[in-house]
């Protein structure tokens, strides 16, 4: 089935900002579901080659609430140029994807 959500990833540095973004974006209907790993990240950030230990969260997002979701992110977020990406999902289990977007609506109440 053609699904109609995203997988929305950001990476931030520490467990405990990687729980509030992760926590916030549920509970405002924003994202179904967040799921947080522990990554090494090698980058170039003002001329030097940088290493650190930081989280992934990964979120599953309607397409239709990447705009808001983004937003959110970005204001809840520390750096100062946060990475924020959205892949799309081709196909996945009709259930799932009709669970994820019922649950990812803003518009949705708990």
């Amino acid at each position: 089935m053609p699904a109609s959500f995203l997988l929305v990833v950001t990476s931030v540095g520490s467990r405990d900002e990687a729980n509030r973004i992760a926590r916030a974006l549920v509970e405002q209907r924003l994202a179904a579901c967040a799921q947080i790993s522990a990554i090494d990240s090698f980058y170039v950030w003002e001329d030097a080659l940088r290493e650190d230990a930081e989280f992934r969260v990964l979120f599953k997002v309607a397409a239709s609430e990447y705009e808001a979701a983004e937003r959110a992110i970005r204001a809840l977020h520390s750096y100062e140029l946060p990475a924020i990406h959205a892949i799309p999902v081709e196909r996945a289990y009709a259930p799932y994807a009709e669970w994820v977007s019922a649950n990812s609506t803003a518009q949705a109440g708990l």
